[in-house]
């Protein structure tokens, strides 16, 4: 897939990719959801289906955090306050804590409730704001939005694929 340029293709790369994702992961069976088979974002660690969704929550939800905050004029802590980008390890981890305690069938719908709200807030962009110019470094919001969303759910839908083919 080409790499966004523009709102139009962001919001096609995020709903294309998140769609198909969504269709692998509503075939986990709930009573495996929380089996740690899957290999996790940190070398030779092992996470769950429900922690890989678990995973792109904190960054749709981080995401949303860094717009509001830009929204606001407030500076925006890259990647996470506490966090370096070496660190998305431990993050990864910490979003796994976050939400140990839901189910998974309750982190599917916080996950689409927070793909909805990037919808929403891209749409409401322009192109100019989302590409015209770099944002963090040298990348565009619309390419810091992408690298956290589209490409996470396309890696995603990969590991899941793979985890249910062992699985039969």
């Amino acid at each position: 897939m080409a790499i966004p340029a523009s709102k139009t293709e962001l919001l096609d790369a995020i709903s294309g990719t998140f769609d198909k994702l969504v269709i692998d992961l509503s075939k986990v069976p709930t009573n495996r959801a929380r089996e740690c088979s899957l290999e996790g974002h940190v070398k030779g660690t092992t996470m769950s289906p429900a922690d890989l969704v678990s995973y792109l929550i904190g960054w749709n939800e981080l995401v949303l955090k860094w717009l509001d905050q830009d929204d606001k004029g407030q500076d925006v802590d890259f990647p996470e306050t506490g966090f370096k980008w070496n660190e998305l390890g431990q993050l990864a981890q910490k979003f796994y804590k976050d939400y140990d305690d839901v189910g998974y069938h309750e982190l599917l719908d916080r996950l689409k409730k927070a793909k909805e709200n990037l919808v929403e807030t891209i749409t409401a962009r322009s192109d100019n704001e989302l590409y015209g110019g770099p944002w963090y470094d040298k990348w565009t919001k619309g390419r810091m939005i992408q690298f956290n969303t589209s490409s996470p759910y396309a890696n995603a839908r990969g590991r899941i694929r793979k985890w249910l083919k062992t699985q039969t």
